[in-house]
């Protein structure tokens, strides 16, 4: 059992104490150390890395230098057309950005790309993370199509999911499916469920989202998703909303629109949201989507306010 001393005390034939907290630690019982003495089991905060969309106007020694000054652990870095870094440049660019990150301290700890095939883009971008040590990459969306093709589309985006598992499967980096909103596949929990079901958890990834999944389950949905989907969890996104009027239509119906908030201020239960994940014994890190549209110097401040909220969320796990 993974080489762990399993020394017993001679008179009882029990394990004790100190070996088992080891063994269960080196055999994934998280569950059950976590219910031993606070004393033997200290309490620390988990993980956070910023995305960086919206600082992209900065180079990225720049954004790492702003990240420390904030105090996150890393970066959730945009390798995509348009991102930070283009696809193309990967192989020479990506290793420069782990250079710069680990110059402040920090991690490059997630990327977020554009994937949705395995093609030679694809493998050279993960291929590239296997040599930096990055073993978590976000995917691109699949669009969902014309009304009444659902089921077709669900099918072929499970195709391609699985022929992007049997890539990135060989460079030791999981792929992870964001559950996003509106005219994406997928676009809530559910049919994430649905399309990686019969995947391995070990191999794919659930990406969670506090905002998609409370605008597309607000009233519980998101937790019975969460519930739905524990054994993949390997990411998550917190951000947060409020829901703004709009104009009316032709014959008068009123339409609304999100907008971006603070995260102690929107709609989406954050620190329920964080206990109902740290409750499925997910012990990873998190991303700090500061997606405001708002110029760069706002968003730093914006990004402050909300880690200094988070830490407060992260203070009340137990």
């Amino acid at each position: 059992m993974n080489n762990v001393d399993t020394t017993h005390d001679q008179r009882s034939g029990v394990v004790k104490r100190r070996d088992f907290i080891r063994m269960a630690v080196a055999s994934g019982m998280a569950t059950t150390v976590s219910e031993l003495p606070a004393k033997e089991t200290p309490k620390s905060s988990p993980k956070v890395c910023t995305y960086t969309e919206h600082f992209q106007k900065l180079p990225i020694p720049q954004v790492c230098k702003v990240f420390k000054q904030i105090g996150v652990d890393g970066l959730d870095l945009t390798v995509r057309p348009g991102g930070h870094i283009d696809p193309k440049n990967v192989k020479e660019e990506l290793p420069q950005a782990v250079k710069a990150a680990r110059e402040q301290s920090l991690e490059i700890m997630m990327l977020t790309t554009g994937i949705t095939a395995p093609d030679r883009q694809a493998e050279e971008i993960v291929a590239t993370c296997q040599k930096l040590g990055i073993d978590r990459i976000k995917l691109g969306y699949f669009p969902v199509g014309k009304f009444g093709n659902l089921a077709k589309r669900l099918d072929e985006a499970r195709r391609q999911l699985d022929a992007i598992v049997k890539l990135t499967t060989k460079y030791d980096v999981r792929p992870c499916v964001h559950v996003h909103s509106g005219n994406t596949i997928p676009s809530n929990g559910f049919m994430l469920h649905q399309l990686i079901r019969e995947m391995p958890p070990d191999r794919i990834g659930a990406y969670l989202d506090s905002y998609h999944m409370t605008i597309t389950g607000g009233n519980g949905g998101w937790r019975q998703a969460i519930d739905l989907l524990r054994p993949w969890i390997s990411l998550v996104a917190l951000k947060n909303f409020q829901w703004e009027r709009g104009d009316r239509d032709d014959i008068g119906q009123q339409r609304w629109r999100t907008n971006y908030c603070r995260l102690e201020d929107g709609i989406a239960p954050i620190p329920e949201f964080v206990r109902t994940i740290h409750e499925t014994g997910y012990r990873g890190f998190y991303t700090l989507h500061t997606e405001y549209r708002r110029s760069v110097a706002d968003c730093i401040k914006l990004t402050k306010d909300d880690f200094v909220f988070l830490r407060k969320v992260f203070a009340r796990l137990s």
